[in-house]
Parts: structure tokens; C-alpha cells; sequence
């Protein structure tokens, strides 16, 4: 069974190389949707799949990060990418272009690493990370699945080299949670009893 969790984000950013002037050349934004789907074979002791309100805590404060920040690719103009931190309190630097093809596979590689040292306290079995899908608009988007999000013809995504700005740690309710994550620490869920 799979089961779907949608988040919402505001971000701005520039894709270059990409075909469309406007979105290669000027900052520009969009209201993501992001969709996170999750599967097994087996219930838990509330018979899901796994409880939505667990993915309100890390899954969704990875994912809000983006949230009114602006996207940086490190691959871009040094002086760009100076400038853009110089002048906003938000702003993730990712290691991949920010299209939406590469969002879903940065997305999916950083909840599937959160997920894996998620310690699940009730009864839930075989809980994998289904895919990801960002949509850009509301009539494009890109879905990943674990072989892109790992995939080397795309390009391996280093987890060190995703970098949040000091406001956006600020405002998770672990200010360390990504350090955390990227040194596979145990997170445990809490019961739901």
C-alpha cells in the first residue's frame, strides 16, 4: 500500500543551462507541492501504513526549509551566489541545479536518509520511501524515484555539500537536526498510544 503526503513550499531561484531565457537568466519563484509517498506491506498498531502526524516533525521541516528561501545552486557565479546570501536570511546552497527534476531527487535523497535512521516505535513494518514528487506548476512536475535519486548518469548528490542558511536551522526545533541527520544519528518516533 502507499500512502501520499503533500507539503507546500515558496522558492525562488534560477536554473541555468535550461532552454527558457526567463528561467536562465532571472530570479525567479514558484509555489512547490511536494508529495511524499511512503509504502509497505504491513499496518501498524493504528492499522496505517504510517501516521501522517509523524511526518509533521523532521520530514516537514526539511521540506519547509525551501520555504520563502531561495535556492542556490554551488555550481553557479561565486559573486551571485555571495550576493543572494548577503541579502537574504533564508537560503539553502544545494549541490545540484534547482530544477524540479533535480528538487525531487535532493528531496528524496534527504528524507530517505532522515527515514532510514527513523526508529519506529509503532509496529510499523517495511516502511520505505516510495518516491517523491515536486510540482513546479500546476502543470509540471518531476517524480523520483530511488534509483534517480541514486542514480550516477544523474549524478550522486553529496549530503555535505547541502548547506542551510543560520535562519532556516533556527526555526527547526533541533537546530542541529541536519548535522544530525548527515552523522546518522538515531531519531525515535513517538508513540502514538
Amino acid at each position: 500500500m502507499i500512502i501520499r503526503k503533500l507539503f507546500k513550499f515558496e522558492n525562488a531561484h534560477i536554473v541555468r543551462g535550461c532552454s527558457t531565457q526567463r528561467c536562465r537568466a532571472s530570479i525567479h519563484g514558484h509555489s512547490y507541492k511536494v508529495e511524499v509517498l511512503l509504502e509497505s506491506d504491513f499496518l501498524d498498531n493504528g492499522q496505517m501504513v504510517y501516521d501522517f502526524g509523524l511526518m509533521k516533525q523532521g520530514m516537514k521541516e526539511l521540506i519547509d526549509s525551501f520555504d520563502h528561501a531561495i535556492a542556490l545552486w554551488d555550481g553557479d557565479d561565486a559573486e551571485y551566489i555571495s550576493d543572494m546570501k548577503r541579502n537574504s536570511n533564508r537560503w539553502v546552497q544545494i549541490p545540484v541545479s534547482p530544477s524540479a527534476e533535480q528538487f525531487s531527487r535532493l528531496i528524496f535523497v534527504m528524507i530517505d536518509k532522515l527515514h532510514w535512521f527513523t526508529q519506529m516505535v509503532n509496529g510499523e513494518k517495511m516502511v520505505r520511501l516510495f518516491s517523491i514528487i515536486v510540482h513546479e506548476t500546476d502543470t509540471g512536475y518531476a517524480q523520483c524515484f530511488r534509483q534517480d535519486a541514486y542514480s550516477e548518469k544523474m549524478g550522486l548528490i553529496d549530503l555535505e555539500k547541502i548547506i542551510f542558511s543560520d535562519e532556516i536551522r533556527e526555526g527547526w526545533g533541533d537546530p542541529e537536526l541536519w548535522e544530525r541527520i548527515k552523522r546518522g544519528e538515531t531519531f525515535i518516533n513517538p508513540t502514538t498510544v
